[in-house]
């Protein structure tokens, strides 16, 4: 689903975290799982945190995902993400935290997926999403 305001455009999406012992071709593990499922990733971000791996997905079929990976062995975490896509200018990405801040909604997870000319596309995880989500639509109109 996306809405759009003047400079922002919000789409909701389900975000799949893997978490799992870190070791050597553990990436390599799951795109495998997934590419053999004929499943894209539509984005990726992988962290190391002490012993562990942390991956975080978004793909189209978010149930099919976590099935696929958990009956491979993954402990498979699900969570409403926010996409914000802004103008790519100073000052942006403050109006949207300082707007959530003010609200107190807490930015739990927040990083850019890609930039388009004028535009950067940002994931966004809050600790109170639906809150969050109707902060945004005053900003918004449904196309």
């Amino acid at each position: 689903k996306v809405v759009q305001s003047n400079n922002l455009w919000v789409r909701y999406m389900k975000e799949i975290v893997v978490v799992a012992e870190d070791k050597v071709g553990l990436l390599a593990d799951i795109s495998y799982l997934l590419a053999k499922s004929k499943i894209n990733i539509d984005s990726i971000s992988v962290d190391v945190l002490g012993k562990s791996g942390i991956i975080h997905l978004t793909v189209k079929d978010e149930a099919r995902v976590k099935e696929i990976l958990e009956n491979n062995g993954y402990k498979v975490i699900t969570s409403d993400r926010i996409v914000v896509k802004i103008k790519d200018a100073p000052g942006e990405v403050a109006k949207i935290s300082k707007m959530l801040a003010d609200n107190k909604v807490s930015i739990e997870n927040f990083y850019m997926i890609t930039r388009s000319g004028d535009f950067a596309l940002f994931s966004l995880k809050a600790d109170k999403i639906k809150k969050a989500t109707t902060l945004l639509k005053e900003y918004i109109y449904h196309e």
